[in-house]
């Protein structure tokens, strides 16, 4: 499980490689996004994924592997938008937004390790594919979450939602830098 930390602190750095640049250009613009649109983004990337994979050919030329890992940092965005509310402006700067992200990657990466012992790994044996659809599966629970205002009788709460879409977009990606 050792090397499964490793790979996931390895592609959660690409991620915020990203995320750091972008924050850079464009500053925390993302902080006027309310929950709702973050999903409704995450949405437009997993099914880009899904399109890619069904199509078996990509017109636009940013592959499967960008939309995983635009997903894990919006949902990373997602998380801070719950925790802090939406903003009517760009309210925060560099340094917090970094710290906040790596609070919810430290976050994901011990929720994927406690998962990850009780299922003994078995991510691994599924196809890239599945993730794609387990996603999508977790953004219309979250649409549904949040067309009920949150209010849910058993769900777990959008931020698990979004947490799982992380891990599933960190697996995938895991696959795609490392192979099956």
């Amino acid at each position: 499980m050792e090397d499964t930390k490793q790979q996931f602190e390895h592609v959660i750095s690409i991620c915020r490689e990203l995320f750091s640049k972008k924050l850079h250009d464009y500053g925390a613009a993302w902080r006027i996004m309310r929950p709702s649109s973050v999903t409704d983004q995450i949405f437009i990337k997993a099914n880009r994924i899904r399109s890619i994979e069904v199509k078996g050919v990509a017109l636009v030329d940013e592959g499967i592997r960008s939309e995983f890992i635009a997903i894990v940092n919006y949902g990373i965005i997602g998380l801070i938008q719950l925790e802090l509310g939406y903003a009517d402006k760009e309210d925060i700067d560099e340094v917090k937004a970094l710290d906040l992200y790596d609070c919810y990657a430290k976050k994901a990466l011990d929720l994927m390790l406690a998962k990850n012992h009780d299922y003994d790994e078995a991510w691994r044996s599924m196809r890239i594919s599945s993730y794609t659809d387990l996603i999508l599966m977790k953004i219309y629970r979250t649409k549904q979450i949040e067309s009920l205002s949150g209010k849910t009788l058993v769900s777990e709460g959008v931020d698990a939602n979004y947490m799982d879409m992380i891990n599933y977009s960190v697996f995938g990606l895991i696959k795609l830098e490392f192979g099956e």
